[in-house]
């Protein structure tokens, strides 16, 4: 797994408000800093979505979801641990990121992230990612690169050479909220 050039430019473009086109645990995504307001709205303008619809947040680690959910409730991790199918909790309680990334309650969706190309872009870039379907809003989700459409493509300011041939089937997150220690599931 060669990726190195991609990581590289990956973190330039981020760390200048750009956004990423890159493949996920998931399905291709559209991503920026998701502590940066700005590339936020970029995101929403190039996908020509209403900025009041949640966009999903990629973590590597637990201990990264502490670090932007005031009270998180530790008993999600042991739930997520068990789960085969990669999953985005919405928790309570967002800080530390983008005002136009959370939800008007205060929430955040957030997925931790086990793909490697994602792990160690995360890991490189010390925040979280944005996350978002590479589709044009209320346009179907492209399930690989090659239906990823032009629009999306030349709206980017990069994107990732890493999987662009890879056409397996990839299907979107499993969403659920976590609530008092209790699942209710959103999106199977």
């Amino acid at each position: 797994m060669d990726f190195q050039q991609d990581i590289d430019q990956c973190l330039k473009t981020l760390s200048e408000g750009g956004l990423i086109l890159y493949p996920t645990d998931t399905i291709w995504g559209i991503g920026c800093d998701a502590t940066n307001q700005e590339a936020v709205q970029k995101v929403y303008a190039l996908k020509q979505r209403a900025d009041e619809k949640a966009l999903i947040v990629l973590l590597a680690d637990e201990r990264d979801v502490l670090q932007y959910v005031a009270g998180a409730d530790l008993s999600v991790f042991d739930y997520l641990q068990q789960t085969t199918k990669p999953t985005t909790v919405i928790y309570d309680g967002a800080i530390g990121l983008a005002d136009n990334l959370i939800g008007a309650d205060g929430s955040i969706a957030i997925r931790l992230c086990q793909e490697p190309f994602c792990r160690h872009l995360l890991k490189r870039f010390r925040k979280p990612i944005v996350s978002t379907s590479a589709n044009i809003s209320g346009q179907p989700s492209a399930p690989f690169f090659k239906q990823v459409s032009d629009e999306i493509k030349s709206g980017v300011d990069y994107v990732v050479q890493y999987r662009q041939e890879d056409e397996t089937i990839a299907v979107p997150s499993a969403i659920i909220k976590w609530e008092n220690g209790r699942v209710q599931v959103i999106r199977p």
